[in-house]
């Protein structure tokens, strides 16, 4: 499975109900793994963004819908970074020409 960082940032609503945010957190959790995907961690983080979540999933295209339902729920702004382990990216680099 290809592994994705999600970073997340609140929005106005997503402040204003921050009191249900854990059972948000708990029920987006599940309904990765119900993509078929592995959930690897979760971080609420200072700085720029406010979470950062990080799991694998079957395809790129069920980790872009998932990250689009979880923004059209309105609480977070989502971006879905596709990262590679340092031995995917070793892979990578020996095939520069």
């Amino acid at each position: 499975m290809t592994t994705y960082v999600l970073l997340m940032k609140l929005t106005q609503q997503g402040i204003k109900t921050i009191r249900t945010a854990p059972a948000r957190i708990e029920a987006s959790i599940k309904a990765w793994e119900a993509t078929g995907g592995k959930f690897l961690g979760f971080y609420a983080v200072m700085g720029e963004y406010d979470y950062i979540a990080i799991g694998e999933a079957p395809s790129d295209e069920v980790a872009a819908t998932f990250s689009l339902a979880l923004a059209a729920q309105g609480n977070v702004k989502v971006a879905t970074l596709r990262a590679f382990t340092q031995a995917e990216f070793a892979a990578l680099v020996e095939q520069l020409p």
